[in-house]
């Protein structure tokens, strides 16, 4: 015998606040509402704290897409990372880089977007997803050889920051450790502490 077994709910979802129930609240008009949730200095202190109190009594959480189509800007960092899984998880490396990626991005209440390309097409597939304005900056990871993901996206304007020196200059800005200055300071201090034998 089969039975069927069909969930019915009888509690509607819940419905977060518009921005039109705060500004009713609030007793202002929805574009003072606005400009208060996106941070603009033309409100009046006593205006913005009415606002204030309003989003807090209705729990209003402004909506990221919305925001996106009248800013033009994601609220997202991408960081690509062109490596094998395993080696991304194993090799401790990686994960100090995204530890200190996202403590920058969440103090300006950014979000980290995680690309991991393994094959050409995934790299392809990164390039477009970069390209089409999903994010607002890349900082590209372990990149390999002649990869044409930096001069794809630099072309499609969108700032790019590369993590280790670029095999050939293409202008990008990157982040590199300097192992010559490194070793030429750790000598010299060695030398200035009197040692002449140095391995």
């Amino acid at each position: 015998m089969e039975t069927t077994l069909t969930v019915t709910s009888t509690q509607p979802r819940p419905r977060g606040a518009t921005l039109e129930e705060v500004a009713r609240l609030a007793g202002v008009s929805r574009a003072t509402v606005s400009r208060v949730v996106n941070g603009s200095p033309r409100v009046s202190v006593d205006v913005r704290r009415s606002v204030e109190t309003a989003v807090e009594q209705l729990g209003y959480v402004p909506n990221r897409a919305a925001r996106s189509l009248v800013t033009r800007r994601s609220g997202s960092i991408a960081v690509v990372i062109t490596e094998p899984t395993g080696r991304l998880f194993s090799d401790p490396f990686f994960p100090r880089i995204l530890r200190g990626v996202s403590a920058a991005v969440s103090a300006r209440d950014l979000q980290v977007v995680l690309l991991m390309p393994d094959t050409i097409a995934d790299s392809g597939r990164t390039a477009d997803y970069l390209v089409a304005g999903h994010v607002d900056g890349a900082l590209l990871v372990s990149l390999h050889g002649d990869d044409p993901l930096p001069d794809r996206i630099m072309a499609a304007h969108i700032p790019t920051v590369l993590v280790g020196r670029p095999i050939h200059d293409s202008g990008a800005s990157f982040v590199d450790v300097d192992n010559r200055g490194g070793a030429r300071t750790a000598v010299a201090d060695l030398v200035a502490g009197g040692r002449r034998v140095i391995a």
